[in-house]
């Protein structure tokens, strides 16, 4: 299948988007336009959207149980968020984003891909407001956002107890991890480790660092 720019999916779209292929082209094509034109997405990036961005963001679903609410922190363009929903139309997904413009680009995008099991919030994670309203959330994801000692404290108080956070990383995510780890203490999280997503399936799979919070959630430790 080819978005409407010409650009064929690559084989492993087919797989991760199942029926929800369509969508997903029309994804790319809006990336590639007005994502681009609006600066959501740098003009470099628009011939490497589906390897880089949409298929990368995809795949985390591996890691998500069925059924449950995601919030995606940071949305900007819908990354990892609309690529998740599309892959796994049985999650409640919330993008969250503070910035009016990618706001818009959003709603758009949840209006022409007719996305149901989608809404965008307005907010940062670490407003007192939207701490309120989405707190308990089974999965919070998010990519190119902070390091994970900010986005601990920024993510932890949104999570349920045991839930999720899901980092998309680079090669350095173990680095990274490594040098948090008196911060994941303070924390009171339960579990941290590295994952590959994707393998198998994509070229060059996803790493993503899963952090489990612990019985209390964000509110251990004076987190939150």
């Amino acid at each position: 299948m080819t978005t409407d720019a010409g650009e064929q999916a690559p084989a492993a779209a087919a797989e991760v988007f199942g029926p929800n292929l369509a969508q997903a082209c029309r994804y790319v094509d809006l990336l590639a336009d007005a994502g681009v034109r609006r600066g959501l997405i740098g003009p470099r990036e628009a011939g490497r959207l589906w390897d880089r961005h949409v298929l990368n963001c995809a795949v985390i679903g591996e890691l998500i149980r069925p059924g449950v609410a995601v919030i995606d922190v940071g949305s900007g363009a819908g990354l990892p968020g609309v690529p998740l929903a599309l892959a796994r139309p049985d999650l409640s997904m919330t993008l969250l984003e503070p910035m009016a413009r990618r706001v818009a680009f959003l709603h758009e995008v949840i209006d022409e891909l007719g996305l149901q099991n989608v809404t965008v919030v307005r907010g940062r994670a670490e407003d007192t407001a939207v701490r309120r309203s989405l707190r308990g959330t089974a999965v919070v994801t998010a990519r190119a956002v902070a390091g994970l000692d900010r986005l601990l404290g920024w993510c932890l108080p949104l999570m349920a107890p045991a839930g999720e956070l899901l980092a998309i990383k680079g090669e350095s995510a173990q680095a990274e991890l490594d040098e948090a780890r008196s911060a994941l203490r303070v924390a009171g999280v339960a579990r941290a480790t590295v994952e590959l997503c994707g393998v198998g399936v994509l070229v060059n799979p996803t790493t993503v660092i899963r952090v489990v919070s612990g019985p209390g959630g964000g509110r251990r430790r004076g987190i939150g």
